[in-house]
């Protein structure tokens, strides 16, 4: 009994503790309460434009090691390493050149619908790179660059229109003579293929004869609409050579000024390379047009005295279809040369056929052959394919002016690119030359003395 009073003495001590303890811990959590309470309130208290205190980000958390039999997974490698570089060229190139593709096309599709305008120009460019020599031999002369100016562009129309209106003279006044030959060479034909091995019947021949009366009959309408276009196509033409006219003289008296004003244009970075190809450029192109020309007339005169010496009619209109066709190189000289052999063959019969195409064959070897490498000149000189595919294409693209314009375009940028491929090398080499040189306020380091020391007497 004696043990009792000290055993609740103790457990009455151990509570005390314990309640103590438990007011501690109540007092500590108030206090931390109101401490939150009053950084809340000196936050509202602030000014409303005072930013709120950022919130602290949570801890990671911690994320355990996989386990040791688990199978070691490769890290991937970067998707752009992971394709082949060859194929990272050819994605680059492609899409800057289906850019480029995108600009011709857009390029082509404004040409079209500004044709006119862009054959007249382009006749223009050429009309002015042959009489340009002209002027600038009128003027030092003493003339002044306006009548030098006028005085060589009307005598070039004056030529032009007097070949032409001779040219049209010469066909109306042959063309019942033509008719009348090209009426017996119809006949002669008849009766070579009745009595040829092919067994033609007459009622064959009068068969096609008739269908052809009959679809010519049938077919008015379209013929009539077809000259309706024609008078298009003649008011068109008058226009272009109107537009033509008026850009020669403006070409012809302006042009150096036309050209600086053309440079302002081109951003100054580029614009010593453009300045400098532009005259270059202008020299190919005259060169080639004064060549042609001259070529083409020499065919013209030489075909058609064969042609006038072996009677066949129309040898006038005839030598100027090849001297216009001589402008579009390789497949104006075989077109013209087969309509005159077609006109000897209608008119004349099959021997004078075979000798003017003996005479032609025999112009066109001395010309490809002597006249256009002395006359020409490696300045445009072109390979043959890149003549066919360009007359190809430009035919295709703009018909006959577009084979015309194709030949000359392709030597000037022939031209144009080997220059600015020169013109950039040499700037890189400038370049590369300056950067070896030391500046010119720094004087060089004094290096060791490598002179022999004198001897000793």
């Amino acid at each position: 009994m004696s043990k009792v009073p000290g055993l609740l003495g103790a457990l009455g001590a151990g509570l005390t503790r314990m309640g103590e303890r438990l007011d501690e811990r109540r007092a500590e959590a108030e206090a931390r309460a109101d401490a939150d309470v009053g950084l809340d309130g000196s936050a509202a208290l602030g000014s409303d434009d005072s930013p709120a205190p950022a919130e602290e980000p949570p801890a990671p958390e911690h994320v355990p090691a996989p386990p040791a039999y688990a199978p070691a997974v490769a890290a991937r490698p970067d998707p752009v390493d992971a394709v082949p570089w060859g194929m990272r060229v050819a994605a680059e190139i492609g899409w800057r050149l289906l850019i480029l593709a995108g600009t011709l096309w857009v390029l082509m599709r404004v040409i079209s619908a500004v044709r006119l305008v862009v054959l007249a120009f382009v006749a223009a460019l050429f009309i002015t790179a042959l009489l340009q020599p002209t002027v600038s031999r009128l003027k030092r002369m003493g003339l002044p660059r306006g009548l030098a100016t006028a005085v060589t562009a009307i005598s070039g129309f004056i030529v032009m229109g007097l070949i032409g209106w001779f040219v049209v003279w010469q066909v109306m006044d042959n063309l019942d003579t033509l008719s009348e030959k090209v009426q017996r060479g119809i006949d002669e034909l008849k009766r070579w293929l009745l009595n040829s091995p092919f067994h033609v019947t007459e009622d064959q021949i009068n068969q096609v004869a008739k269908n052809l009366s009959d679809t010519i009959g049938h077919n008015t309408n379209e013929i009539t609409s077809a000259g309706l276009q024609g008078v298009t196509v003649l008011v068109e033409v008058l226009t272009g050579i109107l537009l033509a006219m008026f850009s020669t003289l403006f070409l012809l008296y302006d042009g150096p000024r036309i050209w600086k004003w053309v440079l302002h244009l081109v951003p100054a970075q580029a614009r010593p390379g453009v300045a400098g190809a532009g005259p270059r450029a202008w020299r190919t192109l005259t060169a080639y047009v004064r060549g042609t020309v001259i070529v083409a007339l020499i065919d013209a005169i030489f075909i058609g005295l064969g042609i006038y010496f072996l009677h066949v009619p129309m040898a006038v209109p005839l030598s100027v279809f090849i001297f216009l066709f001589a402008f579009v190189p390789l497949v104006g000289a075989v077109v013209s040369g087969a309509l005159a052999v077609v006109v000897a063959l209608v008119t004349e019969g099959v021997f004078t056929a075979v000798m003017v195409l003996l005479v032609v064959l025999l112009v066109q070897q001395i010309e490809g052959h002597v006249l256009q490498p002395f006359i020409l000149g490696r300045a445009v000189r072109v390979h043959p394919l890149a003549v066919v595919l360009s007359v190809a294409a430009g035919g295709l693209i703009g018909g006959i002016g577009g084979s015309v314009v194709a030949v000359p375009l392709v030597a000037v940028t022939n031209t144009v690119v080997g220059y600015l491929r020169a013109h950039a090398k040499e700037n890189a080499l400038r370049s590369a030359r300056q950067a070896a040189q030391p500046p010119p306020d720094e004087e060089p380091e004094p290096g060791p003395d490598l002179a022999p020391a004198p001897a000793e007497k």
